[in-house]
């Protein structure tokens, strides 16, 4: 193990080299004289050799001190360099921005903002892993996620990136007129439901109320279960049966009157995406920048 002051003098020995005398070299580190002179002491102690040649009037290199500056100097200029490099980096997005995205938001998110946010900062390397599964992203090796809020951990910084949306019940206005508008979440049951089975959890995705503050889950029927949102949708519009999604994913649909939502009474709390990351984490200029941009898509 390295010892705790294996680098103790070293910056006082090249203040003096540098500056030509200790009084100099004092006020090049904003300490005294004296303090100068006690560390190079430490410094020549420990090595049991002298570095300098002090006179009243000059200081020069020992062999030793020659030997040090040669090894020294180029080291110190690399580490001044590394330090000054790394200062600037606060201020200006660099490296590789990992992101965990949930699958549904990548037309609402990420999609949207890419082309500027990659104008922007075309040196900026970006890698988005796309996954429905609650994979810690920490233990990932990720900057950040981005999904729905009721699924992020209560640790996490969670800035909302989207307008904010409802869960609904909908159907196609000829299968409505088929078979007529649940009144209250048990009439599912009598209705021929399209039901989605999410990819990274393997599970059929249960439909969720509210009634009277009360939550209310329903496991739907339905011959049909599909894994992909765009061909749930489109199914839908076709009459085949009931679908639950969001507001924000078929607001197309919804615009175009191809789907009508039902029990709209029922529906729960309103819900966004979120990019989150944690607290440690909020301060890297290229995590800052990506929220800002989405940030900005939002509104």
């Amino acid at each position: 193990m390295a010892r705790s002051d294996s680098f103790d003098g070293l910056s006082e020995f090249l203040a003096i080299v540098r500056q030509g005398s200790f009084r100099a070299a004092a006020i090049e580190l904003g300490v005294t004289a004296g303090a100068v002179s006690q560390a190079l002491q430490v410094l020549e102690r420990r090595l049991g050799l002298p570095l300098l040649h002090r006179t009243t009037r000059k200081i020069s290199l020992t062999e030793a001190g020659e030997r040090l500056l040669a090894q020294l100097a180029p080291a110190a200029d690399a580490i001044t360099t590394t330090l000054d490099e790394l200062t600037q980096s606060r201020a200006r997005p660099s490296g590789t921005l990992r992101l965990l995205v949930q699958r549904v938001a990548i037309p609402h998110v990420v999609t949207p903002i890419m082309p500027d946010f990659r104008k922007a900062w075309p040196d900026l390397k970006i890698e988005i892993t796309v996954e429905d599964s609650r994979q810690e992203i920490v233990a990932g090796g990720f900057d950040a996620g981005i999904r729905i809020g009721e699924y992020i951990d209560r640790d996490m910084v969670a800035v909302r990136v989207s307008p904010s949306f409802n869960w609904l019940v909908m159907g196609a206005p000829s299968y409505l007129a088929a078979h007529g508008r649940p009144q209250i979440p048990e009439d599912i049951a009598q209705h021929e439901c399209i039901r989605y089975r999410r990819p990274d959890f393997g599970d059929v995705y249960r439909w969720e109320f509210e009634r009277e503050g009360q939550a209310l889950s329903i496991d739907p029927p339905g011959s049909l279960v599909v894994s992909d949102p765009e061909l749930f949708r489109a199914l839908a519009v076709e009459g085949l049966g009931l679908i639950y999604t969001s507001s924000l994913m078929s607001a197309r649909e919804l615009a175009a009157g191809q789907l009508e939502p039902v029990l709209e009474a029922f529906s729960p709390s309103r819900d966004a995406f979120f990019i989150y990351f944690p607290r440690t984490s909020r301060n890297q200029p290229k995590l800052r920048a990506f929220v800002e941009a989405c940030a900005r898509g939002a509104r």
